[in-house]
């Protein structure tokens, strides 16, 4: 009899460790290299809520800011080994991966904001998310952050204006180019140091989104932004196809509708923050704003637009058509 009750309590003990290794909440590290204010780090935030509302101690996310964890040079590397799950990395940043995605990059192909909402929801937007899965790495959504401006200590009015300047950029061979058409240099630079960078001189001009730009102080060290909106700084938010695919089939699901509200958010943050941004640069008093007449921004359109026939080939000349026919209002 005695046997009988301590093999039963063996048993249970058994059942109720097995249990309790069962309910450990899967974790999610979002790692990212920007402040929690902007797009990005409101898009973060907003997942990590809806996580914690509807998923309640099965899914448990871990959100690091300002490249608290990983930064730029390091994040993807983390996330392929499984240090990370997700992080919401650059579209210049995936030449490695997919040349398609330098797409993105192309100056002036883009009109404004809406253009690019209508590209990204269409089938050959949709269809780029799943360019890299060979790689293991799954797009779960596009995140704005907003369109580029150019900045610099001298007014930036006319393509000529910037020759002999040196303007940091991403790892992306299409932003080198597109610095190339104008007689200027092009500065790879992770975006941690992009203000010491600029307060020291080893380069002179930046590309950004007024939220970047302010979030970042780069008002302090830059006299002008030119309002150019020649291109877009987006996020691919990414995890690996192993971690996604891996999933349990009643969590992914959730997943996925947490991912399209946090999109949603993270997107009309990026509009309301760079509006909110741009006026915040005109009341630090330090840098003015440069609006181009439209002959003057089509100056730069056509001196830039040679980028595209450079990476056509390895871009597709079919995508490119369909993101330009996307400045056509429906």
């Amino acid at each position: 009899m005695f046997k009988t009750m301590l093999k039963t309590l063996i048993c249970f003990l058994a059942l109720g460790a097995l249990g309790s290794v069962a309910a450990e909440p899967i974790v999610i590290k979002f790692s990212h290299v920007v402040g929690e204010q902007t797009p990005k780090g409101q898009g973060a935030l907003m997942f990590q809520k809806l996580v914690e509302e509807r998923l309640p101690g099965r899914v448990k996310v871990e959100v690091y800011p300002n490249s608290t964890l990983y930064g730029d040079d390091k994040e993807m590397e983390a996330l392929l080994l499984g240090d990370v799950q997700i992080i919401a990395r650059s579209l210049a940043k995936f030449d490695q991966y997919t040349k398609t995605l330098q797409l993105f990059d192309l100056p002036f192909l883009f009109q404004d904001i809406a253009t690019v909402d209508r590209f990204q929801t269409s089938p050959a937007g949709q269809k780029l998310l799943h360019s890299m899965e060979r790689n293991n790495i799954t797009g779960l959504a596009y995140w704005h952050n907003g369109m580029k401006q150019l900045s610099a200590n001298r007014v930036l009015r006319n393509p000529e204006d910037a020759r002999g300047l040196t303007f940091r950029v991403q790892d992306s061979a299409v932003l080198t180019e597109q610095f190339k058409t104008v007689d200027a240099k092009a500065q790879k630079m992770i975006f941690s140091v992009v203000y010491q960078g600029l307060r020291t001189g080893v380069v002179n001009g930046t590309e950004n989104p007024y939220s970047n730009f302010y979030d970042q102080k780069l008002y302090e060290v830059q006299k002008y932004v030119t309002e150019t909106n020649h291109g877009i700084l987006d996020y691919m938010l990414i995890t690996t196809s192993d971690f996604w695919n891996g999933l349990p089939a009643d969590i992914r699901p959730e997943l996925e509708k947490i991912v399209v509200e946090a999109t949603a958010h993270a997107n009309k943050e990026a509009q309301r923050l760079n509006e909110l941004d741009r006026q915040r640069v005109l009341d630090a008093k330090t840098t003015e704003i440069v609006t181009l007449t439209p002959q003057e921004r089509n100056a730069w359109r056509e001196t830039m637009k040679p980028v595209w026939a450079k990476f056509e080939k390895d871009i597709g000349p079919d995508l490119i058509q369909a993101a330009e026919a996307s400045n056509q209002t429906q």
